[in-house]
């Protein structure tokens, strides 16, 4: 299989994606005392509409719950497999996260809009893992779902 076939950028493959998930771990996902900020609400739109969140903050040492879900600390700490990793990282440290994303295997990776890495999201669909760059899940999932 060719890997650019994992880069996925219809909207009627983010639909199949969308549909197919159900845990969405969330890199880089910020506490309730930052509900203004991208990085906490549009978790909790995808919390509201039934997909089960799995919080995996970079900051917030404090912080043991968000969402009423249990914060893990590294992507590998997280029992049982994921559907969907979204990162909320700038895109210069994304890299950082590339060996324990590999570790994991989701099933796919979404960088949320604003975000891209164009040689992270090569190797990760190399590895089978598909990836969404530069798109926002929430309102991808207004448009497409509804």
């Amino acid at each position: 299989m060719n890997w650019k076939e994992n880069l996925l950028t219809t909207d009627e493959q983010l639909k199949d994606l969308l549909g197919t998930a159900r845990i969405i771990a969330v890199l880089g996902i910020k506490p309730e005392s930052h509900a203004s900020q991208p990085a906490f609400y549009v978790s909790k739109y995808m919390a509201d509409v039934g997909y089960e969140i799995v919080p995996v903050p970079v900051y917030y040492p404090d912080v043991t719950e968000i969402l009423g879900r249990k914060v893990y600390r590294n992507l590998n700490d997280v029992p049982g497999k994921i559907d969907l990793l979204n990162v909320f990282r700038r895109s210069e440290d994304i890299r950082k996260h590339t060996a324990e994303i590999l570790a994991k295997k989701p099933k796919a990776v979404w960088f949320q809009l604003g975000i891209r890495n164009d040689e992270v999201a090569q190797t990760l669909a190399e590895a089978g893992i598909q990836v969404v760059q530069d798109l926002c899940l929430m309102v991808e999932h207004r448009t497409l779902m509804a």
